[in-house]
This record gives structure tokens, C-alpha cells and sequence, in this order.
């Protein structure tokens, strides 16, 4: 059992965190611990008051994606989650590349937030389901000659294992316990996947297989 998760917001606009944080505090399990509004103070938090995880929107003073590649540079296991009003693929790439845990809608309900926090706590990843479809979209675009089965096929073995994996969630130090490998031997399988399939990040990498296995299923 997950105890009280800590919490930190930054978010330029106040109104928005006092209602995150009133939200959050009625339906219970989380403690919020550091608020701010820039991202001198999302740095600031991460350093000094250490939260579980740490929400942070993209719009702010300084930059909420500058925060994420500045906190994530000094303390790695720092888990973050953009909270934001941004559906832009180059947002959303560029934040899963820098390596945040989740990425929100700001139209959420506080319900579906305090579960995904919860998701994330635990582990998980998270990514918005209109924004998830719509990067799918564009890895099966006309501009790619081959369909999500035949660059698939282009994997090893060890690289469609490790890539299995991927799609489940698991992070690639979690890969190379799992499979009793070095984390930069993943790191190389998975260099070596995103060449083969043509995506940008390990994220579009996963959407793939995820919707080739679904297919799969669907026609069983």
C-alpha cells in the first residue's frame, strides 16, 4: 500500500492551485507540500522539499519544460507530471523525451487526477488518451512506405523483448532487472529500436507495439 503521497504544484495562476489543492486534500491520501510559479521555484521545491511527485505546468515564467531538464539533471528520480492546457505534439514529445512520468490535461476531473497521481506514485507512466491516439496517428501516417507490422519485424528478439516491456510501463532501469541486464545495455537495444522503427522517443516506440499487440487480440 502507497502511503500519503507528497505533493508539489507550480502554476503561474493561483486560483489553479488552490483548487488542485483543495481537491486533492477532500478526496484524501495526498499531503501538499511546496507551492510556486515559476521555475526557479519548481527547482527550488525539488531541492529543498523533495515531493513525490511534482506537478508542474508548461506555460510559467522560466519555462515549465527548462524546469523539467534542470531538476531531472540534478535529481533523476525526481518523478514530475505537466499538468498543462498544451495538446502540441512537440510539447508532449518534448516532455516525455526530457523524461517526465505523466503529462494532463488541465481539463481533468480531480477524481481521474488523484488516480493518475496515484498511477504515478506506484510507478506508472501516464500520458492523456487524445494525445496518446494522436501521436499513434502520426507513427501511421502515409509518410511511413512500411505499416506498424513490418518495421515491427525489423526488431531482434532481444529488442522486441525489451520493447515488450517498454509497452507495459517499465522503466529501462526496471527492463534490465527484469531481465538481468546492465541499464546501457537497454539503452543501446533501445537506440537501436527507435532507428529501426523511425520514432522519436521510447513513448512513441511503446504506442506501436501496444497497437499492434491490441490488433492481435482483436482478432482472436
Amino acid at each position: 500500500m502507497i502511503g500519503t503521497i507528497r505533493i508539489a504544484i507550480v502554476d503561474d495562476h493561483p486560483l489553479f492551485r488552490e483548487g488542485v489543492t483543495r481537491s486533492l486534500s477532500e478526496i484524501g491520501g495526498f499531503e501538499i507540500v511546496g507551492e510556486g510559479a515559476t521555475a526557479q521555484d519548481a527547482e527550488r521545491i525539488a531541492s529543498t522539499v523533495q515531493p513525490d511527485i511534482l506537478l508542474l505546468d508548461i506555460s510559467m515564467p522560466g519555462g515549465g519544460l527548462s524546469a523539467v531538464a534542470s531538476i531531472l539533471a540534478v535529481h533523476p528520480a525526481q518523478k514530475i507530471v505537466m499538468l498543462t492546457v498544451s495538446e502540441t505534439n512537440a510539447d508532449v514529445t518534448t516532455a516525455l523525451n526530457a523524461g517526465v512520468q505523466g503529462y494532463i490535461l488541465k481539463g481533468v476531473g480531480s477524481r481521474a487526477l488523484a488516480e493518475i497521481l496515484r498511477n504515478v506514485a506506484a510507478g506508472e507512466s501516464y500520458l492523456s488518451p487524445m494525445l496518446s491516439a494522436r501521436l499513434l496517428s502520426d507513427l501511421q501516417s502515409p509518410q511511413s512506405a512500411n505499416g506498424v507490422a513490418d518495421r515491427l519485424r525489423q526488431l531482434t528478439e532481444r529488442q522486441t523483448e525489451i520493447l515488450r516491456l517498454v509497452a507495459e510501463g517499465l522503466s529501462n532501469k526496471e527492463v534490465a532487472l527484469r531481465l538481468e541486464l546492465q541499464e546501457k545495455t537497454v539503452k543501446h537495444h533501445m537506440t537501436g529500436v527507435l532507428s529501426k522503427l523511425n520514432v522519436r522517443n521510447r513513448t512513441e516506440a511503446a504506442l506501436m507495439m501496444r497497437e499492434f499487440r491490441d490488433r492481435d487480440r482483436n482478432r482472436l
